[in-house]
């Protein structure tokens, strides 16, 4: 059993990954609960409130505590917030995790699993994309998780950490108690379940002229659960000092028409939908080759057929229904 300190592990794909965690281990949640909730914290989880940029805070905690692994979710994650207010992103992501990892090292905690994101690839030059392909972010979010990958491979070659860095590309789907909550919601998939539940008046489809098999833009959709069982499989491979980096994707990738279509399957109802025009920085088809982390960790999506995905958020959704919206994004 290994005890592990989780940063925002009260956010979608944090808490996921500590309620499957504690089967096995022992685990610290940290959330400064700015995006999280504290409701979605496990009660087989200790929670602290705090942000990971506060030094003293970060410190106390890691002298109250001998952890033997850091799984780190923490960080501002909106595409278009981060192009309005780039600043922000840089000190949240960039600048707050520099201090996290500087009261790590104080504490001589040397194991680290970094929750990256496809953004650092930008518009790719080949898809499937592989690890080694171009990093090329074209959004000030996506350039945050770089830098801090280049934080971290530095760490890794000059203080002998062990670090493994996860670009997964679209989280999505839900357990039973655990679902994704965002505000404002920019997901396609919650997006399509709203707007078929009545929550919005209709899902907006950008772009319908691109260079794909019915012109919609093409997505690689992974469970939230099969991330989190990715984040865990990385215990094995901190060993010896390094960093390795791997995509999390299925291979198989759906078009905005494709999960429309699919949700109106699942739910029995059309979907609301209104045409409109690309959006700058959307590549037409966006999703990942897995084969390393097949290869490498032994990692096998379990719960992500996108019927699958669809039909957990769904159910969800009508446990935990979103307030109305009048309008689509």
């Amino acid at each position: 059993m290994a005890n592990i300190l989780v940063t925002g592990g009260a956010g979608y794909v944090g808490s996921a990954c500590c309620s499957e965690l504690l089967a096995a281990h022992s685990v610290t949640v940290v959330d400064n609960l700015s995006t999280g909730f504290r409701r979605n914290v496990s009660s087989g989880a200790k929670f602290v409130q705090a942000d990971i940029g506060d030094r003293t805070a970060m410190e106390s905690l890691l002298r109250s505590h001998q952890f033997d692994v850091v799984f780190h979710f923490a960080a501002k994650a909106l595409v278009a917030e981060s192009a309005a207010n780039p600043g922000m992103y840089f000190q949240e992501n960039v600048a707050s995790g520099i201090v996290l990892l500087e009261a790590l090292r104080g504490a001589n905690i040397k194991r680290f699993i970094f929750s990256s994101s496809a953004a650092v690839y930008g518009t790719p030059t080949r898809v499937p994309i592989l690890e080694d392909d171009p990093k090329k972010p074209v959004n000030p979010y996506g350039e945050t998780k770089l830098i801090f990958e280049n934080i971290l491979q530095w760490y890794a070659q000059c203080y002998g950490w062990s670090v493994v860095a996860f670009r997964y590309f679209n989280a999505a789907g839900a357990t039973p108690d655990l679902g994704e909550q965002h505000d404002p919601e920019t997901h396609l998939i919650p997006l399509v379940l709203q707007a078929v539940a009545g929550e919005r008046e209709f899902v907006s489809i950008y772009g319908t002229d691109y260079e794909t098999p019915d012109g919609t833009c093409i997505r690689d959709y992974v469970h939230v659960l099969d991330i989190a069982r990715a984040h865990i499989s990385a215990l094995s491979k901190l060993g010896p000092p390094g960093m390795r980096s791997y995509n999390i994707g299925t291979g198989t990738a759906y078009s905005v028409r494709q999960v429309c279509d699919s949700v109106e399957k699942v739910v029995g109802r059309p979907v609301p939908v209104r045409l409109a025009s690309r959006r700058p920085g959307d590549p037409g088809i966006l999703h990942a080759d897995p084969r390393r982390i097949k290869e490498e960790l032994g990692w096998v999506p379990l719960d992500s057929s996108l019927q699958g995905i669809i039909s957990s958020a769904w159910q969800w959704r009508q446990r935990h229904p979103s307030r109305p919206a009048t309008v689509s994004t």
